[in-house]
């Protein structure tokens, strides 16, 4: 019985040991992620290998693993930049990004885990100052927003090149002017579409004065028409049948032959 004591605390020992071992011998990568091997004696960090996906694996002990998300991520930005005439213009945009998977290695290698900061928040900077550099203040203002997202996507692609980032989407959420220039545009604005407003109630204007003309103009050839073919024996023809339909109405009448070279007579009188 003494004994016992003395053969149970090494398999203890060695118990706590183990225990030890298999926790730092296991990892598990979650949801949206993988890691980098890091093999202490072994070469450092494996970048000719894929990374370590999701789920459970077995290490070494004296190795290390480095969890990367991989899935799709944002960063937003608030950017003070100059437009082409010297202005100072505030540009808040959001850009999805995401490691490159099959480079991991080669990036947590050349660029670390803070690669966001030292690489991709320093590419966005410089391209939202190259490309809003190209505009004035109207422009950035009033229509070139898509152009701008566009245009600052490509340049940080450029950028990026061969970094093992890969970006997505630039959306620029807001593109803030001095409030000076910003009422002097807006006031701008205004009195063109104004002016606008003007020209198109000038052009409805000059357009229903041509259609009255037309108009007045059909009529007067209606007139001419209907002149030339009002001849006097198509006239003295109308007047008879007018008489010939009075003649039957059985209301009582007054006929007084009239003068002239058509003597048409004239009916006077009902009752």
């Amino acid at each position: 019985m003494e004994k016992l004591p003395k053969i149970g605390l090494p398999i203890i020992i060695g118990i706590v040991l183990l225990i030890i071992f298999v926790s730092k011998s296991t990892v598990t990568i979650g949801s949206g992620e993988a890691g980098v091997l890091y093999r202490t004696f072994a070469g450092g960090v494996v970048t000719d290998e894929p990374p370590l996906n999701e789920g459970f694996h077995l290490v070494a002990p004296w190795n290390k693993v480095f969890v990367y998300e991989v899935r799709q991520q944002s960063l937003e930005e608030s950017m003070t930049v100059l437009s082409s005439n010297g202005l100072e213009i505030r540009v808040d945009a959001s850009t999805w990004f995401q490691p490159t998977y099959s480079q991991l290695g080669k990036l947590h290698s050349e660029k670390g885990e803070a690669y966001i900061q030292r690489l991709l928040q320093p590419a966005i900077r410089s391209a939202a100052r190259a490309v809003v550099g190209r505009y004035i203040p109207e422009q950035l203002y009033a229509s070139k927003r898509e152009a701008i997202q566009k245009e600052i996507l490509e340049e940080t692609r450029i950028l990026l090149k061969d970094q093992y980032v890969q970006v997505n989407e630039v959306l620029v959420r807001d593109v803030a002017l001095p409030p000076n220039i910003k009422d002097a545009i807006e006031r701008k604005l205004r009195q063109e579409q104004e002016s606008l407003e003007y020209e198109f109630r000038l052009t409805k204007a000059e357009q229903e004065a041509e259609r009255q003309r037309i108009d007045a103009q059909g009529k007067a050839r209606a007139n001419e028409i209907l002149n030339a073919s009002l001849t006097p024996n198509i006239l003295r023809e109308k007047g008879i049948q007018a008489t010939l339909e009075l003649a039957r109405s059985n209301n009582a009448k007054t006929v007084v032959i009239g003068s002239g070279e058509d003597g048409m007579p004239l009916i006077l009188g009902n009752n």
